[in-house]
């Protein structure tokens, strides 16, 4: 039991924001703390775009270093998925993304870092580079934080062809809009935009085809995967939705000539 109790305690302590992982850096006024509940108060505006990716609690510090400070934020989501996800939201499109942790991005006021079910947070108050510490932060933690460092499996699914350079993420409800598909990843290519959909079964998977079909009215069965139709949706653009066990998935926003069933065929192809 002591030994479970040491354990639990390090865990802990290697999730927790510390100023001193940089020499020179120390804490300034208290830790903070939040849960979903009164996340508000310290991101009010912006709550919400934690929460929808499962937010569990965030642990803070502000660090100082002369005149500089740093503002260090811990945040807990509900698995590494969701942590990515959140990731993939807020980084910047125009960085690149650097291989810590899971994945960081480093700009000169701000360093960002998502390993295991842990996303990162470090911004500069002043209008300083400081982009060498935030750096130093982010390596520091990513040796310090236990667990998963590979990205989500589903990023590799998309085919690589035409595939727009860092445009997949998770959308953690409502893909394309519809409340019917619940979460999942979407892709950007140069002639639309592909999606995976979990569902908890293949029986799932095939109701809520059922639903879509329904939904978009109109529909021509197509031969790809378990199951597949072909459609055109007035906000949505011309459709190719497909069944592959119990995972959903398409293409949307397809541009009239565009073959449809190709490139659904070669994402079904690549999904396990």
């Amino acid at each position: 039991m002591k030994w479970f109790l040491w354990l639990a305690a390090a865990t802990v302590a290697a999730q927790t924001p510390d100023c001193r992982l940089v020499p020179g850096w120390t804490q300034q006024g208290p830790a903070r703390t939040y849960v979903a509940d009164n996340l508000f108060e310290y991101i009010n505006g912006n709550a919400e775009g934690y929460l929808i990716y499962r937010f569990v609690e965030m642990h803070g510090v502000t660090c100082r270093s002369g005149s500089d400070t740093i503002v260090f934020d811990v945040s807990e989501m509900a698995d590494p998925e969701f942590a990515y996800g959140i990731f993939s939201a807020t980084r910047d499109p125009k960085l690149p993304i650097e291989k810590i942790g899971m994945a960081a991005q480093i700009h000169p006021r701000k360093g960002v870092l998502v390993k295991d079910k842990y996303y990162i947070e470090l911004a500069v108050n002043q209008e300083k580079d400081l982009s060498a510490v935030l750096r130093a932060f982010l390596v520091a933690m990513d040796r310090r934080i236990p667990g998963r460092t590979t990205l989500p499996e589903a990023l590799g699914w998309f085919p690589a062809e035409k595939l727009v350079a860092d445009s997949v993420r998770l959308v953690p409800e409502s893909v394309l809009g519809l409340r019917l598909l619940r979460r999942g990843y979407i892709a950007q290519y140069d002639y639309g935009k592909a999606f995976v959909v979990p569902e908890d079964s293949p029986e799932a998977a095939a109701q809520v085809m059922v639903k879509l079909r329904a939904r978009i009215g109109e529909t021509t069965p197509a031969k790809l995967a378990d199951e597949a139709f072909l459609a055109s949706d007035r906000y949505l653009g011309r459709l190719c939705f497909f069944r592959q066990g119990r995972y959903l998935g398409g293409y949307a926003g397809l541009p009239q000539g565009q073959d449809a069933v190709a490139p659904a065929s070669a994402l079904a192809a690549r999904i396990p």
